[in-house]
């Protein structure tokens, strides 16, 4: 039995959605059992509409929600020990959940588990993780939006975190890694960007293959199982790919009812832009992973609808089925284990 806590006051509408979204998760994964934190007055008239869901969780009324709006310090302040956000986390603490999963403000959220469930042992900092949709089938990107700037040591513990995530989503069993840079060539980019690249060369890790830099243009095309970068840069880079999404099929639309012949050849192709909107719908591929953190949380889209809870819910599902962190864990004390110097006889 996988344990979700959820937060069913996150994203933009709240219980409406994020309970419909876990019916669908249980549906298709009946080894999924709820705890369920949210305010009791807006959440009991919904989940009443589902009561197979009400069998397989267990409710916990809250003080409060963190509002979409809040700043990260202000949501910790008034948040703390209270709210939907900080309880669902805090269940992954205390061993009751696996894993939580929250639509709600990402600042709120990232502030909330790093202050409740710390960083793992030679972690600085942590990332979230993005399954992208490519020309190959999925890859994984990260940072999109954790921290701004990272140092070359921090891209090499993004790369190892990257690799175990892609072993335990995708069953892989050595990830191609790959830094995103302005140019596939060693000479460009900045320096820290070098620096990861000549640390995760030298590293020889078992558990990956390095592939060296990759441009902006190799994200959607699969190039590599796993793109590396910080979150800056990686946040434009999730931004963009979801706005250009957006506009390639608002122009189709518009393009395929211009005309009658238009219409006529929009009804004579009409399942492949069907797979063309199966491909390019971001529900889909819904649910960003907070890697680093000793405990794994999920955070979905904020717009996402009820078939898109359901995919970042079953994103946490497949991480804790596939012990991701453990994975995690492992691969950087293998790493650190070589950069230590060695102790007794073989120092002399």
């Amino acid at each position: 039995m996988i344990r979700i806590s959820l937060d069913l006051m996150g994203g933009d509408f709240g219980p409406q959605v994020v309970i419909p979204g876990a019916a669908k998760a249980l549906e298709r994964h009946p080894d999924i059992s709820f705890a369920f934190y949210g305010l009791k007055e807006q959440c009991d008239p919904v989940l009443a509409n589902f009561p197979k869901l009400r069998e397989k969780s267990v409710f916990h009324d809250c003080e409060l929600a963190v509002r979409m709006d809040e700043k990260p310090s202000q949501a910790l302040r008034r948040g703390r020990y209270v709210s939907t956000m900080w309880r669902s986390i805090e269940a992954v603490k205390t061993g009751e959940a696996d894993v939580a999963v929250s639509a709600g403000n990402t600042g709120a959220l990232m502030a909330m588990s790093k202050f409740c469930l710390r960083t793992m042992a030679n972690i600085e900092r942590p990332a979230i993780a993005a399954i992208w949709p490519t020309l190959r089938g999925e890859s994984i990107v990260l940072d999109v939006g954790a921290t701004i700037g990272a140092d070359a040591q921090q891209l090499m513990d993004f790369a190892l975190m990257g690799g175990a995530m892609a072993r335990a989503l995708f069953d892989l069993e050595r990830p191609t890694v790959g830094l995103l840079n302005v140019g596939v060539e060693e000479v460009k980019g900045q320096d820290e960007v070098k620096e990861a690249g000549r640390l995760l060369r030298e590293a020889g890790i078992e558990s990956l293959e390095y592939s060296g830099f990759v441009e902006g243009n190799d994200i959607g095309k699969g190039t590599v199982d796993v793109v590396v970068t910080e979150g800056f840069s990686g946040n434009i880079a999730l931004k963009t790919a979801e706005g250009t999404a957006k506009q390639i099929s608002t122009l189709l639309r518009e393009a395929m009812s211009r005309t009658l012949m238009a219409r006529i050849g929009y009804l004579l192709a009409k399942s492949a832009f069907d797979l063309l909107r199966e491909k390019m719908d971001p529900s889909k591929v819904n649910g960003g992973v907070f890697l680093g953190l000793n405990g794994i949380v999920i955070k979905s889209h904020g717009g996402a609808n009820a078939e898109g809870i359901a995919a970042a819910i079953e994103v946490g599902y497949d991480m804790a089925k596939n012990g991701l962190n453990q994975k995690i864990e492992n691969d950087l004390k293998k790493y650190h284990a070589k950069r230590l110097p060695p102790i007794g006889p073989e120092a002399a």
